[in-house]
């Protein structure tokens, strides 16, 4: 367990790079978030969580790197959900069997990891359950804050036809749009942010951090790029509140503070009151 020493908590590097990779995650997840939501697909990002774990925990059992099984699992039965829906958009029917399937593996490398790997470090599967935000080197910060941003500038590119093909799929199909081209690659990044936001709040509380801060936009607005930035906002400022409250009260974990951050604003969007447009 870090300890936490007294002063300004910027001046502390463990807090610069909780900030660094917090940010990143949150502004990634913000952006993939409103198009999940947008797309009804909110199901896809709870299963990917629990991947997640299957995933960090097959890497674990195997002696390899968490985050090669985080990123490998993630994207695979990400694009795995695409292959097996209708122009890459998976059903609740296709998830839910897949979902089954993926928690029974989890439960298999959790026991192969717990009682075949005798010197393995016994906090790994918590950390993965519920992030280590806090423990995170310079270079994982760092590597993070790449893979965010690489992901934000994938959905800022494909942001408008994505859109088309979310509000109006057949029309946007039979405007030459690659539907189900677009479908894949959303699932990709999906899962690639799943994977990276799993060492920040953990696979646990991946879904607050997804589906919490992009459902607050859309009750807010009904514009989709000022949804799409109001996402991406409260994403972060959400990550940010979470942080220094867990600096500020020691015994709350971060995870849980950010979560608790992002429901309080999506409650906070039920006591907002948006005027109704009159008809001329």
């Amino acid at each position: 367990m870090t300890v936490l020493s007294a002063g300004s908590p910027l001046s502390q590097p463990f807090f610069q790079h909780a900030i660094l990779a917090g940010t990143s995650v949150a502004a990634a997840c913000g952006m993939v978030g409103y198009f999940l939501v947008l797309r009804a697909q909110v199901f896809t990002a709870d299963a990917l969580s629990h991947v997640a774990f299957t995933g960090a925990m097959a890497a674990l059992a195997i002696g390899c790197d968490l985050r090669l099984g985080l990123f490998a699992a993630t994207i695979a039965i990400a694009l795995l959900f695409g292959a097996l829906g209708r122009r890459a958009r998976p059903d609740d029917v296709v998830i839910g069997s897949v979902f089954s399937w993926i928690l029974g593996l989890g439960a298999f490398f959790v026991t192969l990891y717990t009682t075949s790997r005798s010197t393995a470090d016994g906090t790994a599967g918590v950390s993965v359950l519920f992030g280590s935000i806090f423990g995170i080197s310079a270079a994982h910060a760092a590597t993070a804050a790449l893979l965010a941003a690489g992901v934000c500038l994938v959905i800022l590119i494909v942001a408008r036809p994505l859109l088309f093909a979310t509000v109006d799929e057949a029309v946007a199909a039979a405007r030459g749009v690659p539907v189900r081209l677009l479908g894949f690659g959303f699932l990709a990044v999906a899962g690639a942010s799943a994977a990276e936001a799993t060492q920040a709040v953990g696979s646990l509380l991946l879904l607050g951090l997804l589906a919490a801060p992009a459902g607050a936009a859309i009750r807010l607005t009904d514009r989709p790029y000022r949804a799409l930035a109001l996402s991406v906002g409260l994403a972060v400022t959400e990550m940010w509140a979470g942080l220094f409250a867990s600096y500020a009260v020691p015994q709350m974990p971060p995870s849980f503070a950010v979560m608790a951050a992002a429901t309080a604003v999506y409650a906070a969007t039920f006591l907002i009151r948006r005027p109704v447009p009159r008809n001329r």
